[in-house]
């Protein structure tokens, strides 16, 4: 018979360990993908840098010029991977996700109540980017629920800068 100990924590204890953990993001992400959508319901069009603005979000983007939670976009290559499999297909193409990053090799989701960087860029998280019914048309039947929980972050710019493909995607401690 096997007797496992388990150590006790206040609870003061518990939330510093979690606060502690919380601000230990060693992963180091990478940007795959960038995309900008001049005006609503066009396509995305892929670049292979763009300049992030603190009052006006990605240059280029219909979104540009709006001081917003929604500035930017982002979402994982392994989410795209995931929606992809559960659709039957391979990965989905970013254009038709309508986010402005792509980026893998970091859990997006990690980075709530953080900010972090993009290349020479500082963000904010701001939210969760839901899905829409327009999934459905962009990946067709089933494509709102195969991206449910798999649809990404939106983030504010907190610090002007340019982003390219290929740049890291780290947690920002000041």
């Amino acid at each position: 018979m096997l007797l496992y100990f388990v150590p006790f924590f206040t609870l003061n204890q518990h939330k510093m360990i979690i606060k502690e953990l919380v601000l230990s993001l060693p992963q180091i992400g990478k940007v795959e993908w960038i995309g900008l959508r001049p005006a609503s319901r066009t396509i995305l069009m892929e670049v292979d840098a763009v300049e992030a603005q603190t009052e006006n979000g990605l240059t280029g983007d219909r979104y540009a010029g709006q001081n917003g939670k929604r500035q930017v976009t982002l979402i994982q290559a392994e989410h795209l991977v995931a929606a992809g499999t559960i659709l039957q297909r391979g990965p989905i193409d970013p254009q038709l996700t309508r986010r402005n990053i792509v980026v893998s090799g970091i859990n997006l989701l990690a980075l709530k109540d953080q900010k972090f960087r993009i290349g020479e860029a500082i963000f904010e998280m701001t939210g969760k980017c839901f899905p829409c019914q327009r999934m459905e048309e962009n990946l067709g039947p089933g494509g709102y629920n195969a991206m449910r929980g798999h649809g990404g972050i939106t983030a504010r710019v907190i610090k002007s800068g340019s982003i390219k493909l290929g740049d890291e995607v780290a947690l920002f401690l000041e």
